[in-house]
């Protein structure tokens, strides 16, 4: 007899079995069908725990894990955006069954799609260096490109960065939570959790709707982040960072890691370097340098695959034509008609010297520097403003 959804809500329900204890009942359940259910999970678990599983399953009516059950259902049925995933779901994420404490259950909110795609996590500081910034965006936009979905935690910083980029290119993202989906963290990211939904998007948790984030979940999480993706790339870390976490995590699950290097006087590319001297990340400039040490995971072109698979194939292969590429002509963008980046070079300009050039107001200055940010056209560093070259 096969788990459903509720069997595995009430397990993930029970007080005292957390992913760690359940890790070798679901690797017997998965891999050597030894352990049936629901008699071989009673047998297997010690009496404190089965007695209350035994009761749901006996007398559910007289359960304290049917009040749980019963909201995460009624949680799911309220949206067509919310889904319960489990082990035996479609979309269950086939990656996750790797990890040494997988989850039993995972809340999701959005687009499931996105979960079919190739993964790459871009994690890094919550207070980047401007380059960082770029980095971070300019690395998620090429990797969209080539059909990959962006992972990362939605936190400040590098984590948004990359994601917003994601999205602003027509791509994917999945930002895996350390709360409830439904609870939007942090506040200043909730413009970012809207367009993700919007868009191709997906929230996913551990924690059931309305958990209030806690410091003691987001080590917890970075491991679901490394464990969905092919490999994880460090952006900007300091010597001490939750993004050097994930990257210990990242070799753990036997993920491809990947670091930028940084200026050594930065403090925030301390941990990048560090990673790249001690051999635990390979040194990345540009897309193509990922995508050599990702050829791995490509799978033979003569193969049979599934949907799944053959989106593996095609993100591994460079040779391929991205979704992108293959709806829309290859074509250098076009500089927009603005005297404002007319005035702009790759010496720093500053605000002062621009209203002088174009004679507009500071306030208007702001407004199309702001614009012209977003789209990727300008920069601001030490001593003003810098035309980029796309």
């Amino acid at each position: 007899m096969t788990l459903g959804i509720r069997d595995w809500l009430a397990l993930d329900a029970l007080p005292g079995l957390g992913p760690a204890r359940l890790a070798p009942l679901m690797r017997r359940w998965r891999e050597e069908d030894d352990l049936h259910w629901p008699q071989g999970w009673l047998a297997a678990l010690p009496a404190t725990l089965a007695q209350p599983l035994r009761l749901w399953l006996e007398h559910p009516a007289r359960s304290p894990l049917t009040a749980s059950v019963d909201a995460a259902i009624a949680w799911e049925a309220e949206d067509p955006r919310h889904h319960l995933l489990h082990p035996g779901h479609p979309a269950w994420p086939d990656l996750l069954d790797q990890l040494p404490d997988p989850p039993s259950v995972v809340w999701a909110k959005g687009d499931l799609d996105v979960l079919a795609r190739p993964a790459m996590a871009i994690v890094g500081t919550r207070r980047p260096t401007r380059e960082g910034q770029d980095n971070a965006m300019r690395f998620a936009r090429d990797l969209v490109e080539r059909g990959y979905c962006i992972v990362s935690g939605m936190a400040l910083g590098i984590d948004g960065a990359a994601q917003r980029a994601a999205l602003q290119a027509g791509g994917a993202t999945i930002g895996v939570l350390g709360c409830g989906v439904d609870v939007i963290y942090p506040p200043r990211h909730a413009f970012l959790y809207r367009e993700l939904l919007a868009g191709q998007g997906l929230l996913l948790s551990e924690h059931p709707p309305d958990t209030r984030a806690h410091p003691r979940f987001f080590p917890r999480r970075n491991r679901l982040i490394t464990g969905l993706a092919q490999g994880v790339l460090v952006v900007e870390a300091a010597e001490k960072s939750g993004s050097l976490v994930s990257a210990r995590l990242a070799l753990e699950q036997d993920r491809e890691v990947f670091a930028i290097p940084g200026s050594i006087h930065n403090p925030q590319s301390t941990g990048c370097l560090r990673l790249i001297r001690q051999g635990g990340a390979a040194l990345v400039r540009d897309i193509d340098d990922m995508l050599a040490d990702l050829a791995p995971w490509q799978l033979p072109v003569s193969a049979p695959t599934t949907g799944r698979e053959e989106n593996q194939r095609i993100a591994g292969d460079r040779s391929q034509p991205s979704t992108a590429s293959r709806s829309a002509p290859n074509v250098a963008p076009v500089a927009p008609d603005s005297p404002l980046l007319a005035a702009l070079t790759d010496a720093p300009t500053p605000v002062d010297l621009l209203v002088e050039l174009t004679g507009q107001s500071v306030a208007e200055l702001q407004l199309g520097l702001l614009e012209l940010e977003l789209d990727g056209w300008v920069a601001q560093t030490t001593g003003g403003w810098v035309r980029r070259g796309r």
